[in-house]
């Protein structure tokens, strides 16, 4: 029996859901290629917080009101729909604030009570700064010491260096999936295998994956995955961090105050079970409103077709921008995901986005938070188109007609 295909996505309407994309910029039609930083939202996670807000706004887990009830089961629906896409328990989930949250928890909750003098993490050189500096402030409390696992010149890691690195001092290591300025999809499955071998715990960086490819963290074989909201068309505020449960059983809070506790005595308080230890306070209950919301448009698209989408857009980038000359790509790894990172000859990487972006082409500029990455191509930054799956094969045409652009006028 022939296996039924899977219908074609209509990407011209799926684009039509993104409001923000139909706006002029400088008297320009607005070309948005700056998914990595944040992703445009469509009709459907901007309604659904509004309608938290117009029909349903009360806080989490107090109130026994129909309100109350309606606002907890709203969040934590949420929580499941974020555990199911990412194949995972729900009461594995802590919902929060995003990566850099997520990664500040394990740095405090996990890492600095149990590394000591003598100890070691590995980090890789292409990691964000979110998962560098919270280790290197549990290295400077701890006397732990940071090991670099390095890359080659296309952008893809070393793995036989790295293996050498996982030595018996290593308790951590702290890898990201996707690079948010190379686009190198690291082989994280592979990665954690080997640390697992060891006894290494490993915390892999989600936040430039989960947007773009269908994830089975649970295969993966990690002992913790971050990811973030507002980078897969959910709001800014939002993310989670999954970890394995018995860790996050043994993890003492990483803040403290209310929804977190069991029982609140002045001789000693007893704490919720994880993941609830790890919520103190009120949380975005709307954003976490937008973020299911969020989840579930993913999912209606289809995370393999949005794969396969943005791969296509990212050859013709790739093609485009290649044939222009002086123009340098940052990263060409065997297995990449649609971010191009790049400079002209002659042009400053802030000036040749001020001038794309006069011509309605969003590009960020900068160092993109990965200093050590710019260090060791020799440059003070890049220019980085990334692309989402609501861009266009014309929209990539604009940008190499742009850069042609701008290269005239600096010549």
């Amino acid at each position: 029996m022939n296996a039924v295909a899977a219908p074609a996505v209509d990407w011209e309407r799926v684009r039509a859901d993104f409001p923000l994309l139909t706006r002029d910029v400088h008297g320009k039609p607005l070309v948005y290629l700056d998914s990595a930083n944040t992703a445009q939202k469509p009709s459907q996670v901007i309604d659904a917080v509004d309608d938290f807000y117009r029909r349903h706004n009360a806080n989490v887990s107090r109130a026994v009101h129909a309100l109350g009830a309606e606002a907890t089961e709203a969040y934590e629906g949420a929580r499941r729909k974020l555990a199911s896409f990412l194949n995972v328990r729900a009461d594995e989930l802590v919902l929060c604030s995003g990566t850099t949250f997520a990664i500040n928890l394990v740095a405090y909750s996990w890492a600095l009570p149990r590394l000591k003098p003598g100890d070691a993490i590995v980090l890789t050189r292409m990691e964000h700064h979110a998962n560098i500096v919270p280790w290197q402030i549990v290295a400077q409390r701890t006397g732990a010491v940071i090991k670099v696992a390095e890359l080659d010149e296309r952008g893809d890691l070393d793995l036989d260096a790295l293996y050498a690195l996982l030595t018996p001092d290593v308790k951590l290591l702290g890898l990201a999936h996707v690079s948010n300025v190379l686009g190198t999809v690291n082989p994280v499955r592979d990665i954690c295998r080997e640390a697992r071998r060891r006894g290494i715990v490993t915390v892999v960086d989600g936040s430039q994956a989960a947007p773009h490819r269908a994830l089975d963290v649970a295969s993966i074989g990690c002992d913790f995955y971050a990811i973030t909201g507002h980078k897969m068309v959910g709001p800014t505020g939002t993310g989670a961090l999954w970890g394995r449960r018995e860790l996050l059983q043994s993890m003492p809070p990483f803040l403290g105050g209310g929804e977190m506790i069991r029982e609140v005595r002045f001789e000693g308080t007893v704490y919720n079970d994880a993941p609830h230890r790890f919520e103190a306070g009120t949380p975005n209950i709307a954003g976490f409103v937008g973020l299911g919301a969020a989840v579930d448009y993913l999912s209606s698209v289809g995370m393999a077709a949005i794969e396969a989408r943005e791969k296509e857009l990212l050859a013709h980038a790739t093609e485009a921008l290649s044939a222009i000359d002086g123009l340098r790509i940052f990263g060409q790894a065997r297995e990449k995901a649609a971010v191009i990172s790049f400079l002209v000859d002659g042009a400053h990487a802030h000036d040749l986005a001020t001038l794309l972006d006069l011509e309605g082409v969003a590009v960020r500029s900068g160092q993109h938070c990965a200093h050590p990455l710019m260090h060791f191509f020799g440059v003070a930054a890049t220019c980085r188109a990334s692309f989402a799956f609501y861009n266009t094969h014309a929209e990539v045409d604009a940008l190499a007609a742009a850069i042609h652009k701008v290269r005239r006028l600096l010549a």
